[in-house]
């Protein structure tokens, strides 16, 4: 992460791959990093398999930052609808799919990330949503605490013995408690304490109604040290992007560009923007292309004059669209690829303009 520029956007390649795109397509379009996460790579292809082939990024052949997610978010996307999957336990999380059980502990996942040999490494913890008690958010509070620790002991252990990634990885700690403010505060004094080397915005990070909760995502990027690297975990819409690094936050992940461009939904900035004329993020500064809407249908331009993508300098609209109504892949790889650019576009003007957000 030390050669990262801040602030950055790392797509989701949960299972080591960002869907429809190579690490050569990444790469071209400036990507700096990607999010795997672990409890799925521990699943398939196994941590034991990864660290045999040489590490995620050998296995994956991509030699830029990989970070992976501690699996805690499961516990909200599995768990919380679909409570037969497994359960939360003290000493850790248990699922239960397609006949197999799987134990996630704090021991376990970073051993297991250990193996992957990531960049950064979050330490496991108890995702909530905001409108969850104040009883499960103590609870995921003290569980997230305690988890921490264990975590940071493994971690510590592995580098005293000079195991895989000593000195190389970084860990995270995931700051929980949902929008209670002595919540927050409680987990983050004390995963200070323990000496991440940066820290994540935990939990759900938008309301019932889809909205951003700026209120605690504000507060807790405060609680923050501002010397480490701040992680508004889950958040991808562009203008929710702009208000967290307004707040100081500087890492993102989420699956929203990638998932779109393969539902034909592609983000092209405004005509303003693309002239480079009053460039202002505080407004709204982009707008959709449907690609299959048959505007497209004999359009020549490309999807944006301003985009330097493949599918921006080498296609048009209207084979864009062409592509994605014959259902060919070509369409969702190069969708995909426009939207990333898409995205490292928005966090160079941000690099630029960040001290006047």
């Amino acid at each position: 992460m030390k050669n990262v520029p801040l602030p950055a956007f790392f797509p989701d390649g949960t299972r080591g791959v960002v869907r429809c795109v190579d690490s050569a397509d990444l790469e071209s379009v400036g990507v700096q990093g990607i999010v795997m996460n672990t409890y799925h790579l521990m699943t398939k292809p196994g941590a034991a398999t990864v660290k045999a082939l040489g590490g995620l990024h050998n296995f994956c052949n991509w030699h830029r930052s990989i970070v992976t997610d501690s699996g805690g978010f499961q516990v909200f996307s599995l768990l919380r609808e679909n409570p037969s999957f497994g359960e939360i336990r003290k000493d850790g999380i248990i699922f239960r799919r397609d006949g197999k059980k799987v134990i996630l502990s704090p021991e376990k996942c970073m051993q297991s990330q250990l193996a992957y040999g990531s960049d950064v490494l979050m330490a496991l913890d108890y995702c909530t949503h905001p409108s969850d008690g104040y009883e499960t958010q103590a609870k995921a509070v003290d569980t997230t605490i305690r988890w921490g620790r264990q975590s940071m002991e493994v971690f510590n252990k592995n580098a005293r013995r000079g195991g895989s990634g000593a000195g190389m990885s970084q860990l995270f700690g995931i700051i929980q408690g949902g929008n209670e403010k002595s919540l927050r505060k409680e987990c983050a004094d004390a995963l200070i304490q323990m000496g991440f080397s940066g820290f994540g915005f935990g939990g759900w990070p938008l309301d019932d109604k889809g909205n951003l909760t700026e209120d605690i995502l504000a507060y807790t990027a405060e609680l923050m040290p501002d010397d480490g690297i701040k992680y508004a975990m889950g958040v991808g819409r562009p203008e929710n992007i702009v208000a967290c690094v307004r707040m100081g936050y500087d890492l993102f992940d989420c699956v929203i560009p990638t998932r779109e461009a393969r539902h034909h939904r592609l983000y092209v900035f405004n005509e303003e923007f693309e002239r480079r004329e009053h460039i202002d993020v505080s407004r709204p500064f982009y707008r959709y292309h449907y690609i299959l809407d048959d505007v497209h249908r004999r359009d020549a331009r490309p999807v944006s004059t301003l985009c330097d993508c493949l599918a921006c300098t080498r296609y048009s609209r209207a084979y864009m669209r062409h592509l994605v109504s014959i259902g060919d892949s070509l369409g969702s790889r190069l969708a995909t690829i426009h939207n990333l650019r898409f995205y490292t576009m928005l966090m160079e003007v941000l690099r630029e303009k960040i001290y006047k957000l």
